[in-house]
């Protein structure tokens, strides 16, 4: 994603914004929300599994490569779950997408403290890290729908 700016002479620069990708992963109308083990700035907070886009990777593969990465879990993605999301630092861009795990795999805290499966009141149980708060209002009509599938 490309972005345009002035800089300080008036000139408008060109630079990319870098894309981070987080799983809303969905089973039984509950989301999974992973506790941060780290930066200590952040350990605690809670988010939604992903990461970075490498180069030449497409924002779904590289959702699928974190959630098995983090998790040990394979997983469907699914549509976009709320808006893009600019990062606090302004350099890269959060994008949400809908997931479902795959073969009954069972989430494992590989890379977070804590793994916890929230129903749509329990959304504001936990400290969400700012980025992803957006994405939580977005999912709160979806997890209530009664007509989402359980597994």
């Amino acid at each position: 994603m490309r972005t345009e700016r002035a800089n300080g002479g008036g000139q408008t620069e060109r630079r990319d914004l870098k894309v981070i990708v987080g799983a809303a992963i969905i089973r039984d109308r509950r989301v999974l929300a992973c506790a941060r083990s780290a930066p200590p700035e952040v350990a605690g907070m809670w988010e939604f599994p992903g990461g970075k886009v490498e180069p030449g990777e497409a924002e779904t593969d590289a959702l699928v490569r974190e959630c098995a990465e983090e998790l040990a879990v394979r997983v469907q993605i699914g549509d976009r779950v709320g808006r893009d999301v600019r990062m606090a630092h302004g350099r890269s861009v959060l994008k949400v997408y809908a997931a479902r795990l795959l073969h009954d795999d069972q989430p494992q805290a590989l890379e977070h403290s804590a793994l916890r499966w929230l129903t749509a009141d329990e959304l504001d149980s936990v400290t969400w890290l700012p980025a992803d708060a957006p994405i939580v209002a977005a999912l709160r009509p979806l997890l209530a729908d009664p007509r989402l599938p359980t597994d």
